[in-house]
């Protein structure tokens, strides 16, 4: 008897602890070019805490499947900070390369972007004098492309390396994970690779539609790509073969993009127009401008996908926008710049999903 009503209450006890592991939505983690990482609390949607990722100018950020370790960009040391999201301490920075910016997690490799070539700031505007002078110096010093750097997370290193464009700016797995697409920002190209050897295997030149691709997503079904030409005020939509299908016209400057996680809509941030559009994704008609604010480029869905998680660098804020109503529910201080946004359990976002 004794041992049935231990048993019984040890049953009782794991139900009443998985329930309450149910309600718990998770945990956002923003990367702050200005310091460290901002963690926020998904079930009361405040920050309780920074991250000292021990290094400057964080951007890129992603995490592991099992949400165990965050991997973020520091790019004034041209590494990677490992954070253990247990304790929040960083574990180990492996070095990737100069101006390290994006990064993507599959499995137990990370995926980062560096650009040897980097002057800092943005490309000037294309058609204006500096772009002329920074075309004639480009032709004039064959500059060195940007490259993915490959890290196994196992063994804590560098294991190889996949050649870009110059001013790599967006990462995308293919649905099926053999291709890496890339957007290169320079030289106005979205480019195709093997995942394996790094081959390129296509290019897309975007510059007829548009100037500086730079948020590039794939559809949940993996038949369409979608890409943000910041110059174009407009995103590409892309067959699974990578042949250019249509544009679709945004406000100032597109930005960050994704599917929601049935890929009915398609979510971009316009940085200048600030705002987050929404649009059908089989029609490719508006569905909604939520008025946002300044410089805000990433985001991402809450695990349950209730809220959306806007973070808008000189706004000084992380906007709670409602992915129902698609208002602006709440704003969540930051100071230090925010970058990007992803989540644990993961979810779908533009830098980020679940794969």
């Amino acid at each position: 008897m004794k041992l049935r009503h231990l048993v019984a209450t040890l049953a009782i006890g794991l139900t009443f602890s998985a329930a309450v592991n149910a309600t718990d939505r998770g945990k956002a983690y923003v990367s702050n070019q200005d310091g460290g990482v901002s963690v926020i609390d998904l079930n009361t949607l405040t920050a309780t805490g920074n991250i000292d990722v021990k290094g400057e100018g964080p951007r890129g950020l992603a995490i592991t499947d099992d949400g165990k370790l965050l991997v973020v960009a520091t790019r004034e040391n041209g590494s990677v900070s490992i954070i253990d999201t247990a304790t929040n301490e960083v574990v180990q920075q492996i070095p990737v390369g100069q101006n390290p910016e994006f990064v993507r997690v599959r499995g137990n490799f990370a995926f980062v972007s560096y650009e040897p070539s980097a002057k800092g700031g943005p490309p000037p505007a294309p058609g204006s004098a500096a772009a002329k002078e920074a075309e004639k110096a480009a032709a004039d010093d064959d500059e060195e492309p940007a490259r993915i750097g490959v890290i196994d997370l196992k063994l804590g290193k560098k294991v190889r390396e996949i050649v870009g464009g110059p001013e790599t700016e967006g990462i995308e797995f293919s649905a099926d994970g053999k291709q890496l697409v890339i957007t290169n920002e320079a030289d106005n190209t979205v480019t195709v690779h093997n995942m394996k050897t790094g081959q390129l295997i296509k290019t897309i030149k975007t510059q007829k539609y548009g100037d500086r691709p730079r948020g590039v997503k794939v559809s949940p079904d993996g038949k369409t790509y979608v890409v943000t030409l910041e110059y174009g005020n407009k995103f590409l939509v892309l067959n699974k073969n990578f042949k250019v299908l249509r544009t679709v016209d945004t406000g100032a400057t597109p930005y960050g993009i994704a599917y929601d996680r049935k890929g009915e809509r398609i979510y971009v941030a316009a940085n200048k127009a600030k705002t987050l559009e929404v649009f059908d994704a089989k029609t490719y008609e508006k569905i909604k401008d939520v008025a946002t604010g300044n410089r805000c480029w990433h985001f991402s869905f809450t695990p349950d996908d209730k809220e959306i998680l806007l973070a808008c660098g000189k706004s000084d804020t992380v906007f709670v926008i409602d992915a129902e109503k698609l208002e602006v529910t709440k704003q969540i201080e930051n100071k230090k710049m925010p970058w990007g946004v992803v989540t644990y359990p993961k979810s779908v976002g533009s830098l980020d999903k679940p794969l």
